[in-house]
Parts: C-alpha cells; sequence; structure tokens
C-alpha cells in the first residue's frame, strides 16, 4: 500500500545492499555555524563526516549582517544580558539554557580571533554595537556589516585544515536511519555520487532554517526546513514550531530579491519613517526603533494596512555619512546598485521572514530524545529564545550549542564500541497512480499562502484554511518517489508548513512573534507551556504541554 503524507517514514527508496556505504564515528548535516563548529569541536576526538546540500558557504550565517552579542566589557554583564535576552523571549525561555549561552560566549568570541576572525577594532579594543533589546551595547561585528561571512569563513578555513573531517558538498541528507529506536546515520543523495547510506555512531542535525516557506524572506534559497522534516518523519518532537521571527527590515524593491538592511543600522540612530517623512515608531513601544524585532514588525505592517502603502522607510539622511558607509559598507553597495543615496534618499524597507525559533526539542547538552542523535542551529529548540530571539543571539547560539553538540558527540562515539553498521535496511516505494503537479508552481504557491495566512499576524479561519491547502498538495505531491532536490525540499516544505500552521493553530494566545488577532493577548496560562508536535499514525499530534 502506498505510504501517506502523513505515514510514510522515508522520502526514497534504498536498499542498504545496493548503494555506497560510508561509515564515521560522527556525521554532521549542516555547514552553518552550529554545523561547522560542531564538526570542528568533534573531530578533535573523532572521525567525522559533514554534508552540506549546497556549497559549503551556503548558509543563513554567511548572510548575517548584525553581529555577535556577546559580554566582552567591564561596563556590561552576564546578568544584564540573560535578563535581555529572558524579556525579550516573553515567557518561554529556559533560564538554564540562557545562562550557559550568555556564560559560554565571550569564550567562542575568543577561540574566534584565535583562529584568524578580524573583528572591527578602535586600537586594541573590540568595537560594541547597540541593537534592539539589548540594554548595552554589546554586539560584536565584523566588516561593518559582514559578521556571517567573516565567521563562516573563518569556520570553513578552520574545517578544511582539521584532520579527520571530511566535508562532502552538494550531498543532500534525505532522511535520518532509526533501527530500533536509535539513529545510525543518515540517507544521502550526492550530485555525482548518487544515492549513499551514512552509518555513524553519533549524528548531529545542523540542517539550518526554513525561511523559503515564505514569499518574503531573508533566507538563502537552501533554507527549506529538511532538518526539521527530516526529525518529524523520525518521530521526534519538534518544539514551539509556529514561532517564526520576521526581520522588520528588508530592502524593498519590486521584482528584487528581499535583502537584509541590518538591526544595527536602527541601533546607530535610524529612524523609520511612514511616506510623509513622520516617525511612527513612537506611538507603538517606548524604545521606538529599538523596540523588540515582533513589534517592529508589526508596526510596519499596521502603517503599510493603514496608509494602504507597499513599504515603509529607514531614514539615516541625518548620520554622518561618510561614517555609515565605513560601519555598513554592504548596505551601502546595495543600495548603491537600486540608485539609492543614503545621504538624499530614505531606504524602503519591509518585514521579511527571517529566523526559525522552533526546532527539535533538544536538553541542555544538545541531545534529542533519540539516542545517537543531537541537535544545534535552527533546527534544534534549545530554549534559549522563547517567543522571540533577541537580535544578534543567533551566532551565539550556534558557537555555543555547537561546540556542545560536537564535544558531546564525540565524547559518546568513543564510548560505542560496536561498529556504525552497515545494517540490514531497505525502503520500498509503491509508484502513485495520482496525478503529478507542477512542484515549481505548488513551491511558489505555498510560500505565498504561508505569507498570506501564516505569516506576521495570523487568525483561526486561515490558519484552517491553510490546512486543508497544504493538505491538498500533499495528496498529490508527498506520494511520489523523487530522485533530486527539487522534489524532496517541495516535500519537506509542505510537511514543515503544516507543522508551522498546527502549531499556530493550537496556539490561541499571542505571544512574542505568534500574533492572533483573534486572540490577541498572551494567556498567563500558558507562560513556560511550550506547544509540541510529533508523528503519529494519522498524521502530526499537536498538544500544550501541561
Amino acid at each position: 500500500m502506498t505510504e501517506t503524507c502523513d505515514t510514510r517514514r522515508y522520502l526514497t527508496g534504498f536498499d542498504v545492499g545496493r548503494v555506497p556505504n560510508l561509515f564515521a564515528d560522527v556525521l554532521v548535516i549542516g555547514s552553518g555555524v552550529a554545523g561547522l563548529r560542531a564538526a570542528i569541536e568533534a573531530a578533535g576526538r573523532a572521525s567525522v563526516i559533514l554534508v552540506t546540500k549546497g556549497r559549503i558557504i551556503d548558509s543563513n550565517t554567511a548572510m548575517a549582517q548584525g553581529g555577535i552579542a556577546a559580554v566582552m566589557s567591564p561596563e556590561d554583564s552576564f546578568e544584564s544580558h540573560i535578563q535581555d535576552t529572558l524579556r525579550v523571549g516573553c515567557g518561554l525561555c529556559d533560564r538554564a539554557a540562557v545562562e550557559r549561552l550568555v556564560r559560554e560566549g565571550p569564550d567562542r568570541i575568543r577561540e574566534l580571533v584565535g583562529w584568524g576572525a578580524i573583528f572591527d577594532r578602535r586600537a586594541q579594543d573590540l568595537l560594541m554595537g547597540l541593537e534592539a533589546g539589548h540594554s548595552s551595547a554589546r554586539i560584536v561585528h565584523a566588516l561593518g556589516d559582514a559578521t556571517g561571512r567573516e565567521v563562516a569563513d573563518t569556520l570553513i578555513r578552520v574545517a578544511r585544515g582539521t584532520s579527520g573531517l571530511r566535508i562532502f558538498e552538494e550531498c543532500f541528507a534525505v532522511d535520518l536511519i532509526e533501527i530500533e529506536g536509535r539513529c545510525r546515520g543518515a540517507t544521502t543523495f550526492h550530485r555525482h555520487f548518487g544515492h549513499q547510506l551514512i552509518w555513524a555512531r553519533q549524528t548531529i542535525l545542523a540542517a539550518g532554517g526554513c525561511g523559503q516557506l515564505y514569499r518574503e524572506s531573508t533566507n538563502p534559497e537552501v533554507a527549506t526546513g529538511d532538518g526539521h522534516a527530516m526529525a518529524y518523519r523520525a518521530g521526534l518532537t519538534l518544539r514551539d514550531m509556529e514561532m517564526v521571527q520576521f526581520h522588520p527590515t528588508t530592502l524593498y524593491v519590486a521584482g528584487a530579491t528581499r535583502a537584509l538592511i541590518s538591526e544595527a543600522v536602527r541601533g546607530e540612530g535610524a529612524y523609520l519613517v511612514d511616506r510623509q517623512g513622520r516617525r511612527f515608531m513612537p506611538e507603538y513601544h517606548p524604545d521606538a526603533e529599538l523596540a523588540p524585532r515582533d513589534v517592529v514588525s508589526r508596526a510596519i505592517l499596521a502603517e503599510m494596512a493603514r496608509q494602504d502603502a507597499t513599504c515603509m522607510y529607514l531614514d539615516v539622511r541625518h548620520l554622518n555619512a561618510e561614517r555609515f558607509r565605513k560601519r555598513f559598507p554592504t548596505i551601502t553597495r546595495l543600495c548603491e546598485e537600486f540608485d539609492i543615496n543614503i545621504e538624499r534618499d530614505r531606504i524602503p524597507v519591509r518585514p521579511a521572514a527571517h529566523y526559525m525559533i522552533g526546532g527539535v526539542q533538544v536538553d541542555l547538552d544538545a541531545r534529542t530524545e533519540m539516542p545517537g542523535l543531537l541537535a544545534c542551529g535552527e533546527a534544534a529548540s534549545t530554549g534559549v529564545h522563547g517567543a522571540n530571539r533577541l537580535a544578534s543571539n543567533s551566532l551565539l547560539e550556534g558557537l555555543v550549542f555547537g561546540a556542545v553538540a560536537g564535544r558531546l558527540a564525540a565524547e559518546s562515539a568513543q564510548r560505542e564500541r560496536s561498529s556504525p553498521g552497515p545494517m540490514d535496511i531497505r525502503s520500498d516505494i509503491a509508484p502513485s497512480s495520482r496525478t503529478m503537479l507542477d512542484l515549481a508552481d505548488v513551491r511558489n504557491s505555498l510560500r505565498s499562502v504561508m505569507w498570506r495566512n501564516v505569516g506576521i499576524q495570523r487568525v483561526g479561519p486561515r490558519l484552517q484554511e491553510t490546512l486543508e491547502i497544504i493538505d491538498f498538495w500533499s495528496h498529490y505531491v508527498m506520494d511520489k518517489l523523487f530522485d533530486d532536490r527539487a522534489g524532496w525540499e517541495v516535500q519537506n516544505m509542505l510537511t514543515v508548513a503544516r507543522l508551522v500552521t498546527a502549531s499556530a493553530e493550537a496556539r490561541r494566545e499571542s505571544r512574542g512573534v505568534h500574533a492572533r488577532s483573534d486572540f490577541p493577548d498572551s494567556d498567563r496560562s500558558l507562560d513556560g507551556r511550550h506547544t509540541l508536535v510529533r508523528r503519529g499514525p494519522d498524521g502530526p499530534r499537536v498538544w500544550i504541554e501541561s
């Protein structure tokens, strides 16, 4: 019998005896900051294979502009950073995870410096920027507004020079291998070598976010939620999948790809204004432009609706132009590409999907509920972000919990003496006789409906409508057997979109990035209670922690 969207375990058919088998102590899936840092850490004591579906540089990490939040100044304190994170997290943060994040952060920054990362300095002192939600200037940045690229380049250089670490680019991780309740590696498809089974004593899932679910997104094309979908099919619990963070300011030029305008621009004093030049953020929050991201995103959306406008504007004309160009060279070049003169013109902006807060539920040491599997980065729910991520805590999380996951994976692999594989396993998928839909059209239509119905502002009937639409598409897409990245990505996007939408429907309140017009207030009885979803016999089972 052909498996349905909700009961199918593997996306592709395979037989262990008919495909190449590779072996490692530790398999890392993903090449963003979390995956690279985990792989480097694990390779110190174990053999490691890192797989990434595109080029190693293709990640949200490389596109990050603002910086890394860390307590590096004597005027700052751990407790201040902890409290800022908890406050912005709106009652859903895990304090123990936040404390680990903040207290281990400075060591990770010093480690990057030791590996050759070049952060912006004044003389010998690190330059520290201010961003929304922070009570102190604690944002370490590089090349003005290209911190992510400097971090990625540094980690890639270290990883390539680390013995015992093999890197497979253009290698799509299709599914986790789970035998008798334990993770044993993953099924993969390499661009040149085809299907492979990679067996590992320990696997680290660091496959990144899912911003491509939305029509408006800052994320690269690779961010299709593959890690979340793999974990769901393997039966793991995912947490807070409704918590998708939207960045308030992306460059809006009709017909052009959305590009991030860093929060640090507002930290340097830029104003948000409407087309008449009126500042509106003081009407929405006492911190005005430096309010938390969810507040600013909803304010921009409200002003756009009220004025029937396609965008709002960032006004930087009152700032020192030369200093702006030096601080934000990437943004300056981006504006110049569209003939936007920062001394004369306002920068058109609107919100876009930016960061996935929800993910695979893990403990303080990055362990999932499945033995042999750890998770970190955007694919994981560590508890540090709660219902709204504090600006520039994301690269920090990847560094801190990537190192934690890599260390534990290597230690666990050393203790496990049995061979990682191969074991007798196969997947037989019957061909489908149903109509084939146009995958490109499904992908584009899904992104549009998610932006319209499961975006910055949500309401029950629209969420239910979206679930029905996703189920319809899934009926004709999830039953198909694909042998290419495009097909698997659409299947993963449909899976994750359903988890996000079902979780949003289940949380009947507004909290942090999750805003429902039919439940506009936070429910105090839901403080500290997470939305959980797991694969059941008839589809996703969603519930709120008791």
